[in-house]
């Protein structure tokens, strides 16, 4: 499988300034390919330390951070010769060893000619509750589960992704049933790699419903092997409760939903817990369209989604039938699921900050407020082709946004201060936007 980040990964290889890669991302979304994958393309030689129970590596960065020291340690350990430029150093689980991570500092500043890339599944947890790590001395990559263009390269075998880039609209439009067929494929696998990789060979929904379960346990399992005791129960309940509070029509986080009579305090450390480790996506409200938006957030106020629309299916039991063939007592559910897809797909794009908006009133709600390029755009999404679009038209006739954004299952059209994205092209939302040139 073609991951985008593969992309990144190159550039930094190639940077001047460049810096300790440090890679997050949840447990299974593919970090520990995708950087032995790019040593094995990019590099003469790669070298691949897991920290987890690793006592003989604690032990080396335990005491001297001194790089030759380290580097000879590391040589003496694996039996291979480290080549600076031509040897890819990969740490994997580092926040096992903080120490590790400190130790980036030290490369970065007295042996940039070393190229080491660093993940973990619980990385995040540890930088944020304050492992000591180099501000400013490390580069950072998030990945995600593929996407929906990164699933259709692995079925399709890449041409209909490539269309999509081309935003030859017309030609997209002739092939609309391939990209709807696959849509639907994708809200069902979803878009964990191993889940992908199965579907793609086998093309049996059975087998990729039993991977997605088997990833859930091991969710469950990490719940209770890495959060602090005191919290795992709040953690399980919150983890158990995002599929309703998506299914609601107002999908705002409601704590009474979670359990009766729960308040936020309660509660807001097993959210972080779950955003941190890359579980779940915390999308705020903002009671305005400033620039940036980040200053008008309302931190009382979010969705919740989780991290895969694949897993959510499975959380909720969603039958392949059900979602291929369409069920009139599906129409409600639809729609958190078309909000899920959209949310984990503007998550892959680089640089842009997801929220959305509501009134002070809640008479007007847009699902999706981007901050992009210094542009805000207003996306409403439509789970089929209902075009209708009110909160859209009372937003822009109270903010004026120079473009907005409506994404369904219907085909491409601007009009005069709209853009129809078809579902399926939700990742081209950016260039989309920034060229409104394109009018059929």
């Amino acid at each position: 499988m073609e991951r985008i980040a593969m992309e990144s990964l190159y550039k930094w290889k190639e940077s001047r300034r460049r810096k300790p890669l440090i890679i997050e991302g949840a447990r299974q979304v593919g970090k520990t390919w995708l950087m032995r994958e790019f040593g094995s393309r990019a590099y003469a030689d790669t070298v691949y330390i897991n920290f987890d129970s690793n006592s003989q590596m604690a032990e080396l960065f335990a005491s001297d951070l001194n790089i030759d020291r380290l580097i000879m340690g590391i040589e003496l350990y694996t039996g291979r010769k480290i080549v600076p430029d031509d040897t890819l150093l990969i740490f994997d689980e580092v926040q096992e060893v903080p120490r590790a991570l400190s130790a980036l500092k030290y490369f970065y500043e007295n042996a940039p000619q070393y190229h080491i890339v660093c993940a973990g599944s619980m990385l995040g947890i540890a930088l944020h509750e304050g492992t000591s790590f180099p501000v400013g001395k490390v580069d950072f990559l998030n990945l995600y589960p593929l996407s929906f263009r990164e699933f259709l390269m692995a079925v399709t075998g890449g041409r209909f992704a490539e269309l999509l880039d081309s935003q030859d609209y017309p030609m997209i439009t002739s092939f609309r049933q391939t990209y709807i067929d696959a849509l639907k494929q994708y809200y069902f696998i979803g878009g964990m790699p191993e889940v992908v990789q199965s579907f793609s060979e086998e093309k049996d929904f059975n087998e990729a419903r039993e991977i997605q379960k088997r990833i859930l346990t091991a969710y469950e399992q990490d719940f209770s092997k890495h959060a602090p005791n005191n919290i795992v129960p709040q953690i399980r309940m919150i983890w158990n409760s995002i599929p309703s509070q998506l299914a609601k029509e107002n999908r705002k986080f409601i704590y009474g939903l979670v359990r009766e009579g729960a308040r936020a305090k309660d509660y807001e450390t097993a959210i972080m817990w779950l955003c941190d480790c890359g579980l779940a996506h915390k999308v705020s409200r903002v009671n305005a369209p400033g620039i940036p938006l980040k200053a008008y957030e309302d931190l009382k106020a979010f969705k919740l989604f989780v991290v895969d629309i694949g897993l959510l299916g499975c959380m909720v039991g969603l039958n392949q039938r059900t979602l291929l063939d369409g069920n009139d007592l599906f129409t409600e559910f639809k729609g958190a699921l078309t909000e899920q897809y959209v949310c984990q797909q503007l998550r892959t794009i680089k640089d842009m900050g997801v929220y959305y908006y509501t009134n002070d009133r809640g008479s007007c709600e847009v699902d999706f407020v981007l901050d992009t390029d210094g542009e805000v755009i207003p996306v409403e999404v439509k789970a089929e082709v209902n075009l209708k679009a009110k909160s859209l038209k009372t937003y822009r006739e109270k903010f004026k946004p120079k473009i907005s954004v409506r994404t369904s299952m219907a085909d491409y059209r601007k009009e005069d201060w709209l853009v129809n994205l078809p579902l399926y092209a939700v990742e081209e939302i950016k260039s989309c936007c920034a060229d409104t040139s394109y009018n059929p």
